[in-house]
């Protein structure tokens, strides 16, 4: 059940397109989750995360857990761009959550780079990410996108590692510079980096 907070009260009127980022149980879920009740609209949550094993198949199920049981659950591991155009209307609210799970369904395969940085034979995430930028200027109703900010910590070990991270690190850069509000969440609490907080 969400409930509000008053760490993330939403006063302001609803934005078409947000990001929110943050670090790992930073609260940036939490945040999404409150702003799409606060909406009025009727929800729908696009999960793009695979339960490839039980740890991710329990952390799926108590996320479930947490949402109103009429908001409306699909998942979208790809295809996010498509999905998008097919479930947004005026009258709806949807959340992404996250970019980053998506990000990594994209970048499978990629641990037989022949090169640090080749992505040429990820033909996918290439044409994933540009639909993507291209479909989210032009959604009606509310999208709020959740992402994590992977770049603040140490630099991986492994040339995968660090590909990830620029990846990462790119896609949010792209998605910020088009969405009309960007958040940024550590310890549960919102910093609003772009649009009215």
């Amino acid at each position: 059940m969400i409930t509000e907070s008053p760490l993330v009260h939403c006063t302001t009127p609803p934005m078409a397109c947000e990001l929110i980022l943050g670090g790992a149980r930073s609260g940036k879920s939490r945040l999404a989750e409150v702003r799409a009740a606060a909406d009025g609209r009727p929800v729908t949550v696009i999960a793009t995360a695979e339960a490839l094993d039980a740890e991710m198949a329990l952390r799926i199920a108590r996320h479930r857990a947490d949402r109103p049981p009429h908001w409306r659950t699909l998942e979208a591991p790809r295809g996010l761009a498509a999905i998008l155009d097919r479930e947004a209307a005026p009258d709806r609210c949807l959340i992404v959550d996250c970019l980053t799970l998506w990000l990594a369904n994209l970048m499978d395969g990629a641990d037989v780079l022949r090169e640090p940085h080749d992505l040429s034979h990820l033909p996918a995430l290439a044409e994933e990410r540009e639909a993507l930028l291209k479909t989210l200027p032009a959604l009606p109703g509310r999208v709020l996108l959740v992402a994590n900010e992977v770049g603040l910590g140490l630099v991986p070990e492994t040339p995968l590692g660090r590909l990830f991270r620029d990846e990462a690190g790119r896609l949010n850069q792209q998605v910020a510079a088009l969405a009309e509000r960007v958040t940024f969440v550590a310890a549960g609490l919102p910093l609003a980096l772009k649009g009215a907080p």
